[in-house]
């Protein structure tokens, strides 16, 4: 999941989904957000918080007197989590910690198998399974869905971490920010005299594609008719449009279920059928020449000034800030708009750009040494309560402290303390972690409430980013995670040796295949490209690695 960045929408989930004492008002628990005593001045009168360190897998602007785990450590779940970053290398780090004695007490780390295997190698952590059974004790943690804690059991039933960012329900879960799509600007739309409704086949895009080469943008330059930024795989939303599984859940390779086969992305007709097709585009001059080489900045910029007339990827690169710094038709960003994905013949299901993976995205380790396990696990049973809005309330402390509901819980809100809302704001990394540790991949998510598609915006347009990712969730590109979309990587084995391989491969050949001179080009770039996957990739050796896998996924 993506973590929304920037204004109010800082990262946390995305989606939702990854901070020195001061003086400063807070708001107290009525939803007025009237200021109150300053965390600086609070004392407890209650006797000292248990406590643990907490090592973060990640790079991050460390506070550990943030008004957040003041209040954790004063009122609930009182304790005293004191944070250390990693830096650089996460993989590097761990590996340097684990050879030099292990962590203190507890350690997180985005889920990776590198990373799990690293850790059972080191003997410093200890098991965790019989934790996952004490309801009286520990309730939320024995509410975790047992779907997780099966899938993370090992061949002798041990589970070594705790896990969290989950979806609370399995079965219904947040779909995430999804954001690949074909993308339109309204006013040159009605420029063209057309509507979204003309757009709904490979014939209406390339219709409006010529006919908006023919206008000119507000510099006079005659509009780029499509733009597609293959820096960043954005000819993805083109492959799902012709029925090629673009996206994964954490597997090391996409693939597309049919029946009981499966069709890997190279293989599936679809792939060859979309590059003929964007390459007949290219020959027309309707796809921007610099599609190849653009970065994100020049990209940017380019939508920034309304170079294009549709885009075709992910809003994020794109850029939200286009429209969201906007309040009204002020600038192209205003008049950019999701379409549904066009109607290919011979494609009778669209292929999936967005995976939901509810399964957890954290795994928490407890060193063996530690003399502070309560602590931690009654930490985590706070953090893995299972409410809707307990991702926020652990960013952002519990509603009525910093921030409230508009109009009813599960609803609207707005932070309500000034100064909190300053500092969380300010795009200052050591001004944020004054406030909060950012620990929400220590919680859970829901799909009954996601709070960076009902906050408060500064400005009218950046209700739209949470808008488009509504409307595109709902167009067939995305569904939840099946087991085959999380095979891993076999420890030393192909996918280890040849996936980098592969994927030069593919930048390679994408190159040759979209700027193709004429047909029998083409077809001489495909065919090097499919011998080029087997002779450097090892594409055969890495399918029959990736079924073995699923099938001693399928044995547990």
């Amino acid at each position: 999941m993506k973590m929304k960045s920037g204004g109010l929408k800082s990262s946390m989930l995305l989606g939702l989904v990854a901070t020195l004492g001061i003086t400063a008002g807070c708001s107290d628990s009525s939803s007025t957000g009237q200021s109150s005593t300053s965390p600086a001045k609070e004392t407890s009168k209650t006797a000292a918080a248990a406590n643990f360190k907490l090592w973060l897998g990640w790079t991050a602007t460390v506070n550990n007197d943030s008004w957040v785990q003041k209040y954790w450590k004063t009122e609930e779940p009182k304790v005293d989590v004191q944070i250390e970053a990693t830096q650089g290398d996460a993989v590097t780090a761990l590996n340097l910690k684990l050879s030099t004695g292990g962590f203190d007490d507890a350690a997180i780390f985005e889920r990776k198998q590198v990373v799990n295997d690293a850790m059972k190698r080191s003997n410093v952590i200890q098991p965790l399974e019989k934790y996952f059974s004490m309801p009286d004790k520990y309730p939320n943690l024995a509410a975790i869905p047992k779907v997780y804690l099966d899938q993370m059991k090992d061949g002798d039933g041990h589970i070594w971490s705790l896990p969290s960012f989950f979806d609370v329900n399995p079965t219904d879960p947040w779909p995430g920010w999804s954001s690949n799509a074909w993308f339109i600007r309204k006013d040159v739309l009605e420029k063209v005299g057309m509507k979204v409704a003309d757009l709904s086949t490979l014939q209406g895009i390339e219709t409006y594609l010529e006919k908006a080469s023919q206008l000119k943008d507000e510099s006079g330059k005659p509009l780029l008719p499509m733009g597609i930024l293959t820096d960043k795989n954005e000819e993805n939303a083109v492959l799902a449009a012709f029925g090629v599984t673009v996206a994964s859940a954490g597997g090391v390779t996409q693939v597309k279920k049919d029946g009981s086969n499966f069709i890997f992305k190279y293989d599936n007709p679809g792939f060859k059928a979309a590059y003929k097709w964007m390459n007949s585009l290219y020959k027309k001059n309707l796809i921007d020449p610099e599609a190849l080489t653009d970065k994100g900045e020049r990209y940017v910029e380019k939508n920034k000034s309304g170079r294009y007339a549709m885009n075709v990827g992910s809003f994020w690169n794109l850029n939200s800030s286009l429209w969201e710094q906007l309040d009204g038709p002020t600038a192209p960003g205003w008049f950019y708009e999701p379409i549904p994905f066009p109607k290919v013949d011979g494609v009778s299901q669209l292929g999936y750009t967005q995976i939901i993976n509810p399964y957890p995205q954290y795994d928490t380790y407890i060193s063996k040494s530690t003399k502070n396990l309560d602590a931690i696990l009654s930490f985590y049973n706070y953090t893995l309560t299972p409410k809707p809005e307990m991702n926020m309330v652990i960013n952002e402390g519990p509603a009525g402290k910093y921030w409230n509901w508009v109009d009813q819980p599960l609803g609207k809100w707005k932070f309500t303390d000034p100064q909190y809302k300053e500092l969380r704001n300010s795009g200052d990394n050591a001004k944020k972690a004054q406030v909060t540790p950012e620990l929400y991949s220590t919680s859970t998510f829901s799909n009954k409430w996601y709070a960076w598609w009902t906050s408060e915006n500064i400005h009218a347009g950046g209700a739209k980013t949470g808008e488009f990712s509504q409307q595109i969730s709902k167009m067939g590109t995305t569904r939840v995670a099946e087991s085959y979309d999380m095979v891993k990587a076999k420890t030393g084995g192909a996918w280890e040796k040849y996936a980098p391989e592969l994927d030069s491969v593919y930048k390679e050949y994408r190159a040759k295949l979209l700027m193709a001179k004429d047909d029998a080009q083409f077809e001489k770039a495909w065919t090097d490209f499919t011998a080029a996957l087997e002779k450097r990739g090892h594409w055969s050796e890495l399918k029959q690695e990736w079924n073995e896998q699923y099938n001693g996924m399928n044995k547990k």
